[in-house]
């Protein structure tokens, strides 16, 4: 694990009138690093995530990537940068097949005279070559997402989130409702990421799912930060305490 710092916030408050949902929040990662950022519903995870992937713009603080102070001003914008988020619903078309679910919105295209046409076979290449370098396993890039096991289609999104270069993944409850194999199998995927660089931010109830992947867990508690630490240092009772506010 590097120790360049691809994404800092610092000092973030978020305001919806009268309601505080961050109060003076920090956070850090570095390259090649899984952080787990745990807290009860309502701690301001979600919030904080939105803020860091350009969907709410921050009321006071500063974002900063790979050193360099950002406006963010759109999902757009940290996309360009490298960030990507996995949102728990995935947004997924599942009446289209794996290699167009990829590329969405940023498919390669082919000149056909005056018109610009999809290239249906690059899309299909660049996607089985991504995910073979993922160790993601499926039948075939045309296969339809609706096709899919839970587990699968979350390796599909995160597949997409990695599929242009991020630095940066953000990953909203990736193991939700799957079946223990699938868990592992995501889990895996998530090393896998790590021993390629990708940074990743898993927002997580599981403990299990924390304690097996991430490096470092930092801890939510009514919008700001409780507490954090390397997970060698720490362990899932003191962690559960964390999220309930209790050090």
């Amino acid at each position: 694990m590097s120790e360049e710092i691809v994404l800092e916030a610092k000092s973030i408050s978020k305001f919806f009138g009268t309601i505080t949902a961050l109060n003076d929040v920090n956070l850090k990662i570095t390259k090649g690093e899984v952080l787990g950022v745990v807290g009860d519903n309502g701690a301001g995870k979600s919030t904080l995530m939105k803020v860091l992937s350009g969907l709410y713009k921050q009321s006071e603080g500063s974002l900063f990537f790979s050193g360099k102070k950002i406006n963010l001003n759109s999902p757009r914008d940290s996309q360009n940068l490298g960030l990507e988020m996995v949102y728990q619903d995935l947004a997924l078309a599942g009446n289209l097949p794996i290699g167009e679910n990829i590329f969405l919105g940023r498919e390669p295209t082919k000149n056909l005279g005056f018109f610009k046409m999809l290239d249906y076979k690059k899309i299909k290449e660049m996607s089985e070559a991504h995910l073979e370098k993922l160790k993601i396993h499926v039948k075939s890039a045309d296969q339809k997402v609706e096709e899919l096991s839970g587990g699968q289609r979350q390796a599909i999104a995160i597949a997409r989130a990695t599929a242009f270069n991020s630095k940066l993944v953000i990953m909203d409850e990736p193991t939700a409702a799957l079946a223990i194999k699938e868990v592992g199998k995501v889990l895996d995927l998530i090393n896998g990421l790590k021993k390629i660089g990708v940074s990743v931010i898993i927002i997580s109830h599981r403990m299990d799912d924390i304690f097996a992947v991430c490096d470092r867990v930092t801890a939510l508690f009514q919008g700001t930060n409780f507490a954090e630490s390397e997970l060698s240092k720490t362990s899932r009772d003191e962690v559960i305490g964390w999220i309930m506010g209790k050090k």
